[in-house]
């Protein structure tokens, strides 16, 4: 393969590791570049060459922003231009790493709260996986949950991990124990939560009632970050300004914050 080149905009990074999740999700870790500095949920462009300019595609950071290596979370798309080239990459290979990573999935674009609801769907689990590994938001919120819908077991990438309220992790294990609550679901296989996320704050089985109980969802107390599928975040967001939840962005904070780059 033909040494890449970088550029004003990119750097030419190493692949590292790849796990393939099952037939159409795999994640893989970089090099990071010493001068990279992001912010716990932003996202950059990651690529690779293609004819006469690269080919690049905005990806979630997965990785806390401590870490020595980037991590990625990716479907496999057969006939996706750069997906399905990117699912065949091996450790030692070479791969674009955009130098401005941005975003609006981050803390600064939340008003302070008590609780911070991380709503996700498929892929959209990546931004999240930098934040709760981020000791900063144990200190800002009381209570973290994330909730994770796929359409099959296999889908929910990170399980483990997530299952075990981040045990062994360097910096917040401790936190996590006290403060961290992963809820996934399941739509199309059996498994202990099954349904939508809608439907799970819809029917209570979330938060409890909408509008009673302890747990319903306010605006007083909550801050919600979605990610994932256009249809989900487009209902949820018009759940929550019925609610009284006003968008946040990193202009001008607010109760719940989309990753409108995603969204289109």
């Amino acid at each position: 393969m033909t040494a890449l080149a970088p550029s004003a905009a990119l750097t030419v990074e190493e692949v590292l590791t790849v796990k393939h999740w099952n037939e159409h999700l795999f994640s893989f870790t970089i090099t990071r570049p010493p001068s990279f500095r992001f912010r716990s949920g932003e996202f950059v462009m990651i690529g690779l060459p293609g004819e006469g300019r690269p080919l690049l595609r905005a990806y979630s950071i997965a990785s806390p922003s401590y870490a020595d290596e980037l991590e990625f979370l990716s479907i496999k798309v057969e006939d996706g231009p750069l997906t399905s080239r990117l699912q065949k990459i091996e450790p030692g290979d070479q791969i674009f790493l955009g130098r401005k990573p941005v975003g609006t999935l981050v803390t600064d674009a939340l008003l302070p709260g008590g609780r911070l609801i991380m709503l996700s769907t498929g892929t959209g689990l990546a931004p999240f996986l930098s934040l709760i590994r981020d000791p900063d938001v144990y200190d800002m919120y009381s209570q973290i949950i994330l909730v994770h819908c796929v359409r099959r077991v296999s889908d929910l990438a990170f399980r483990d991990t997530l299952e075990s309220q981040l045990a062994g992790d360097p910096l917040v294990q401790d936190q996590a124990l006290l403060q961290f609550e992963y809820v996934p679901t399941v739509t199309r296989e059996p498994f202990h939560t099954t349904g939508r996320i809608g439907d799970l704050i819809e029917n209570g089985k979330l938060f409890g009632s909408r509008s009673t109980g302890p747990r319903a969802l306010s605006p007083e107390t909550d801050r919600i970050m979605m990610c994932g599928s256009m249809a989900m975040i487009k209902d949820l967001a018009a759940d929550l300004d019925a609610l009284g939840f006003e968008e946040g962005s990193n202009a001008k904070p607010g109760h719940y914050v989309i990753e409108r780059a995603f969204v289109g």
